[in-house]
């Protein structure tokens, strides 16, 4: 009985969160014809949320096993909340294109581009002494915004562009 109320005080805390922080629609920078962005940026301008970048070093964190925890796909794949990540197809251990789209789409919504303590992503499963949120069902999959992937996904959020 106490495993489904906590349960259902995890369900309800993550719908708040979804609709508490703002999210951005995120535009892939990577589309054939499409032009490329300009050399130089404005602080007022929003970054732009680069899908190459995305595909080749966020979504590997994703399938990281992490010391004391389970990998962040075990318990987002097809998941009910707002981090729900494709199915693997069977026998692959990556996502296929089509599969990192739908990916890419999803997880942008967790994010708001320039702001990484701002983004769902990152600041939920960050450890709060480190300005991370209180509850993650997860466990603590970052204890510091040292961390080298935590330091990734920010990167990515910030604009980072695949080299």
């Amino acid at each position: 009985m106490r495993r489904g109320v906590e349960l259902s005080v995890a369900l309800v805390l993550v719908w708040i969160l979804q609709f508490a922080i703002p999210h951005t629609r995120a535009q892939s920078t990577t589309k054939p014809g499409a032009p490329a962005s300009g050399a130089t940026s404005s602080s007022a301008e929003t970054p732009t949320l680069d899908y190459e970048f995305f595909r080749t070093r966020v979504e590997p964190i994703f399938l990281k096993k992490r010391p004391t925890h389970a990998r962040c796909y075990v318990c987002h794949e097809e998941a009910n909340h707002a981090l729900k990540l494709s199915k693997l197809s069977p026998g692959n251990t990556t996502w296929t294109e089509e599969e990192s789209r739908r990916n890419f789409d999803t997880v942008s919504q967790l994010v708001t581009p320039g702001d990484p303590l701002g983004s769902m992503l990152l600041h939920h499963p960050l450890a709060p002494e480190a300005g991370g949120d209180a509850f993650h069902s997860g466990g603590r999959q970052f204890e510091s915004q040292s961390d080298p992937d935590w330091r990734t996904l920010a990167d990515w959020v910030r604009g980072g562009k695949s080299k």
